[in-house]
């Protein structure tokens, strides 16, 4: 598969261990196969970087594929909280974040690489709303499609950087690709309303979103969560999957 690195640096060879430990899915060489994306990535601030293209060799390894098949977004938020830092003070939102991780994290043991969600500022903030109560765990996976803001391809194992070549770089231009970023997470932030806080979100919903009582009585919170016990494969978490 052709993948991509957006980098403020030319990276021609990418090192296991390299990484920080705080991204994402822990440590590992974070890529796309989108190249607009990575020129995106590559231009967090106002300065010029580099979207960085490789051939990985797939045969052989073992991938993890977090966003759909036999995950739901519970597997992917205990990742996250494991891994990010989040600023989280509530006693509800502390009790949830020990229970997610504790209850859905999935097993890495094996796997050579990810694919899966990459928790932009947007994505960041719908977690943090999840977890201290304020959004449902539909709305949540709802958030997941917002703003295109797409998946990542996250090298983890010795062998899979093995079977990683360099092939080439484009420069990308931050007066370009620094606003598209802005956009895309603005983008999000506009079309979902839970991002807005708890009394802003509850306006809103009443609004713009109409729902039959029955879907809004199956709507499930983490307290609910938290109270019911829930375990990885109760189906009711297992049916709220994004697409």
């Amino acid at each position: 598969m052709i993948i991509y690195h957006g980098s403020l640096q030319i990276v021609k060879q990418p090192e296991l261990g390299k990484g920080k430990s705080y991204n994402d899915y822990g440590q590992g060489f974070y890529c796309t196969e989108s190249l607009d994306l990575a020129k995106e990535w590559a231009c967090p601030t106002q300065k010029d970087g580099f979207a960085n293209k490789y051939t990985l060799n797939t045969k052989g390894l073992s991938l993890f594929r977090l966003s759909g098949g036999d995950y739901h977004i519970l597997n992917w938020l205990a990742l996250l909280l494991k891994n990010r830092t989040f600023d989280l003070s509530a006693a509800l939102a502390l009790q949830a974040r020990d229970y997610v991780i504790q209850t859905f994290m999935p097993d890495l043991s094996g796997k050579d690489y990810i694919i899966g969600y990459r928790a932009d500022d947007s994505y960041f903030s719908f977690a943090e709303d999840f977890v201290s109560g304020i959004l449902s765990l539909r709305d949540l996976s709802e958030a997941m499609s917002l703003g295109a803001l797409g998946e990542q391809v996250v090298l983890i194992s010795p062998k899979a950087f093995e079977q990683i070549h360099f092939e080439d770089y484009e420069a990308a231009s931050y007066q370009e690709y620094h606003i598209k970023r802005m956009s895309r997470d603005n983008l999000a932030r506009q079309e979902y309303p839970g991002c807005m806080g708890e009394q802003s979100a509850k306006q809103t919903t009443s609004q713009s979103r109409k729902r039959d009582i029955k879907t809004l009585k199956n709507d499930l919170y983490v307290l609910d969560i938290l109270r019911e016990e829930m375990k990885n494969d109760d189906p009711r978490l297992q049916r709220i999957l994004p697409e």
